[in-house]
């Protein structure tokens, strides 16, 4: 598939060899148990409990594996695949490296967590500087970061994590794989929330693991299949479904995006507009390198809460919500959720509505919400 467009390996991947009479993708798999052999037991099938064994879920895993160029392990949510990467590699005395400007409930995970059992935090911005990685054990990052934008080297950051022993996963949420493929620039593990632009539905939640260490996926796949960390065949399916047209919905938000960058740039009252794909902003010069695409998610500051909740009020188009990377314009006010942003801090997600819509909706909102 590599040498096709991101549109066909959206569309053809992880799908099944075609037969007469078979539909394209086939239909969710619901089972616990499945019929064993009655002498051999189990090994005689790639099926035996649902727990660790589903077809539905290895055609998804399959196709996500194809999109990341590695092998691919889905989790019920995207918290459950960080968290089981953290607690499958980390043991105490080891030491890890997080961003401070990534996912807050993963710091939060860290802090309650992992401390508590023996492991040694450290913190970082995602553009550094960055502490020695001399004993570190694992070193992740979230890039784009989550939500303030910012844009880190992944192929600098691999050389450096492996040139002193530890580890480099990315965090692939905010790019997805059209945006970026992190384990062709060097990092041993990809990490993401497929709740987000991957399905982009808004309808289901799923986390994944991605690697090309054999070693790596197997030992993930063990925690998984201990804890029971697996989405259902459903949410599965649904999921396998929704990438056919991932190359079409990241096309239109972020062309979205870019105009609604180009509307908030000429407007006094929006302050510290934060988009990689705009030429003046800091993340730029390293996106535009590393980056295949740039996402429809941007950020701005309206001055304080209630200017944002007018704004949002005002629009008809933009919904107040915490996800992103749906079909539908969202906003979300992150100092609620405990993000250390300002008040007025809004992360914008651009759904695929049209685009002169969608500026004028913006538009007006801002107007009726009042000056700064």
């Amino acid at each position: 598939m590599s040498e096709w467009g991101d549109g066909t390996r959206c569309v053809r991947a992880g799908l099944p060899e075609p037969a007469p009479g078979d539909p394209f993708l086939p239909g969710p798999v619901f089972a616990a148990p499945y019929h064993l052999d009655p002498f051999a037991g189990q090994g005689t099938s790639p099926n035996g409990y649902g727990r660790p064994d589903n077809p539905t879920r290895r055609l998804l895993e399959a196709a996500v594996g194809e999109l990341e160029g590695g092998d691919c392990r889905v989790f019920a949510t995207g918290q459950a695949a960080i968290t089981g990467l953290l607690l499958t590699l980390l043991r105490p005395g080891d030491t890890v490296v997080l961003p401070t400007d990534g996912y807050f409930p993963v710091r939060a995970f860290a802090t309650d967590v992992l401390e508590g059992i023996g492991v040694r935090v450290l913190f970082a911005p995602t553009v550094g500087p960055y502490p020695s990685f001399e004993g570190v054990r694992l070193v992740l990052v979230e890039t784009p970061a989550n939500p303030g934008l910012d844009v880190v080297d992944v192929a600098a950051l691999a050389e450096r994590a492996h040139a002193a022993g530890a580890l480099l996963a990315v965090d692939n949420t905010t790019a997805t794989p059209l945006g970026q493929r992190p384990l062709d620039l060097g990092a041993d593990l990809v990490v993401a929330s497929g709740t987000k632009a991957l399905t982009g539905h808004s309808d289901l939640l799923l986390g994944y693991l991605a690697s090309r260490s054999a070693e790596l996926i197997d030992a993930v796949t063990t925690w998984r299949t201990t804890t029971g960390a697996v989405p259902g065949a459903f949410d599965a399916w649904l999921a396998h479904r929704s990438l056919a047209t991932l190359d079409l919905r990241l096309a239109r938000q972020s062309a979205n995006a870019a105009a609604v960058v180009d509307l908030l740039a000429g407007r006094p009252d929006v302050t510290g507009l934060r988009w990689p794909g705009r030429p003046d902003d800091p993340a730029y010069a390293v996106a535009s390198a590393q980056m295949r695409r740039i996402p429809g998610v941007l950020s701005f500051d309206l001055g304080d809460a209630d200017r944002v909740g007018r704004f949002v009020e005002a629009a008809r188009l933009v919904a107040a919500a915490t996800s992103f990377g749906g079909l539908h314009t969202t906003a979300d006010r992150r100092a609620q959720w405990g993000d250390d942003t300002a008040p007025g801090f809004v992360r914008l997600s651009c759904g695929a509505e049209d685009t002169a819509d969608l500026v004028a909706d913006i538009a007006a909102a801002l107007d009726a919400a009042g000056p700064l």
